[in-house]
């Protein structure tokens, strides 16, 4: 092509570009090829349009008949018990307590929910939110009458444990660990570290004990005794919340068993901590007898965009990788988040 005012040849540019595009869509189209035959990619791609609402909807697991119209609801506790929203790779999940007081409040509202079914995979958490799971389920039972069975996945210790307490029955699957009735308040002590790099804390304060558990200086011998005497109360309700659910228990075997240990499913039976060890399925079938129901339908509650064909379908597996007790974020090391009390078994955390 020739440029009129110039009289010089201008190459034209739209050609070299399509030409570019042209051979990397079909560099692309033949690597995905390449991958579709190898069985590296799926061989066909799905788009499924979701409903943008957050509410929770009914999803039937199983059906012993389609005419079944009595349900068993099955609510899932699982991951790092907190109040607030789990931290998700791609941004924030849900509140857990929220989320469980919304499960139990559709459980409540629906007639035909003859009974709930609390299943448990958790190594604990925050004080008070495993205090307000366990309030919750207290409230619904008091509400409605309708029986909560606890049922331990891999793990249901400490505050999954607490929160156990509030059912009616108690039972684990034969390779659950449970147990680790206790306290944790885990504290950081980067002060040697940061002296090596030529970083020194210097805090004012209002009062002597205002940066108690400060990750930037040594403890006070008065300063761990101040935590220990919280730690300590946190550790009689605890107490107080397991003699209340394990009636056959006295204060004196409670108070030995409860020395923060794990145990497991046939020690946690033999010493009164649970009621049986079954799995899910002799769960559902009991509670078909003991409420004179002949078919039942198991369902749960769930947000738009999840699936799940029937009660195996999620039972989430507990992930050290949730507890996250000491975030070395460069941020978080120079403004430290408030220091939590823990009904947690964290072996790692130390």
């Amino acid at each position: 092509m020739t440029d009129p005012v110039t009289n010089m040849e201008v190459r034209d540019l739209k050609t070299p570009i399509e030409e570019a595009r042209r051979t990397a869509s079909f560099a692309f189209l033949l690597l995905a090829l390449t991958f579709m035959a190898s069985g590296c990619l799926p061989t066909s791609f799905l788009i499924t349009p979701v409903s943008g609402s957050r509410h929770l909807v009914e999803t039937e697991l199983s059906s012993d008949s389609f005419f079944a119209s009595s349900k068993i609801a099955l609510i899932d506790v699982s991951g790092t018990i907190q109040n607030g929203s789990v931290t998700k790779f791609l941004g924030a999940g849900d509140n857990p307590v929220s989320t469980l007081l919304e499960q139990l409040d559709k459980a409540r509202k629906d007639g035909n929910v003859k009974a709930v079914i609390l299943r448990i995979n958790s190594p604990g958490g925050t004080v008070v939110a495993s205090e307000l799971m366990h309030d919750e389920i207290m409230y619904f039972k008091k509400k409605t009458g309708k029986p909560v069975i606890a049922v331990m996945m891999d793990v249901a210790a400490s505050g999954g444990y607490y929160i156990a307490c509030a059912c009616d029955e108690i039972v684990a699957q034969k390779s659950t660990v449970t147990g680790s009735i206790g306290v944790i308040m885990q504290l950081v002590n980067v002060a040697g570290t940061l002296e090596m790099i030529g970083v020194k804390s210097d805090a004012i304060t209002s009062g002597k004990h205002k940066d108690s558990g400060s990750p930037f200086r040594t403890m006070r011998p008065e300063e761990r005794d101040l935590f220990q005497g919280i730690i300590n109360d946190m550790y009689e309700r605890f107490l107080d919340v397991v003699e209340a659910g394990r009636p056959k228990l006295d204060e004196q075997t409670i108070r030995k068993l409860a020395d923060g240990r794990v145990y497991t499913a046939g020690q946690a039976l033999e010493h009164g901590l649970i009621d049986r060890i079954a799995s899910l399925r002799t769960v559902i079938d009991g509670l078909k007898e003991q409420l004179d129901i002949t078919n039942v339908r198991v369902v749960t509650y769930m947000r738009t965009h999840e699936y799940r064909p029937n009660y195996y379908a999620q039972a989430p597996v507990y992930s050290s990788n949730q507890v996250n007790l000491m975030n070395l974020d460069i941020k978080d090391a120079l403004t430290p988040s408030a220091p939590s009390f823990m009904y947690l078994w964290a072996p790692g955390a130390n």
